[in-house]
């Protein structure tokens, strides 16, 4: 499928920049980047947002190809497992009133602290955001970064 217009976060005049800096926010607090690009592909997955990986696969962490998998996999360490579960509990929002149940959100708070919490969650959001706007417009997959 070719995509329903140009992405409008280019369309939309001043739409991009601020989403850029948020994204610049949400990286300065302490949180790990490689954390970050778990979450954000597992939440990418999710959302049926296709990256392609084989572009970077030198440069790339290795674990990414086993982000869709990761409850089965032993390479992730338990604070990357938080978040990932986090990113699936906000992401599926299998209860809408209570989408991040006590124990995914206790989990995450022994290894995160309120302003790195609020991060993920803010990240997981925003990802949530940019795949609605990619899927929604059909999008053409893209690298991940």
């Amino acid at each position: 499928m070719s995509p329903r217009m140009d992405n409008p976060s280019l369309v939309v005049p001043g739409a991009l920049q601020p989403l850029l800096d948020l994204t610049e926010v949400i990286g300065n607090v302490g949180v790990p980047q490689t954390t970050l690009d778990l979450v954000r592909l597992l939440v990418s997955e999710i959302n049926g947002r296709v990256y392609t990986l084989e572009d970077i696969a030198d440069k790339a962490d290795k674990r990414l190809a086993k982000v869709s998998d990761w409850r089965n996999q032993t390479v992730f360490d338990d604070a990357e497992r938080s978040a990932l579960a986090m990113a699936e509990a906000v992401t599926l929002m299998t209860d809408p009133v209570d989408m991040a149940p006590d124990e995914v959100w206790e989990e995450s708070a022994k290894y995160y602290n309120d302003e790195q919490l609020g991060a993920i969650v803010m990240h997981i959001g925003l990802v949530n955001f940019w795949n609605r706007v990619n899927v929604a417009t059909r999008q053409e997959p893209a690298a991940f970064r």
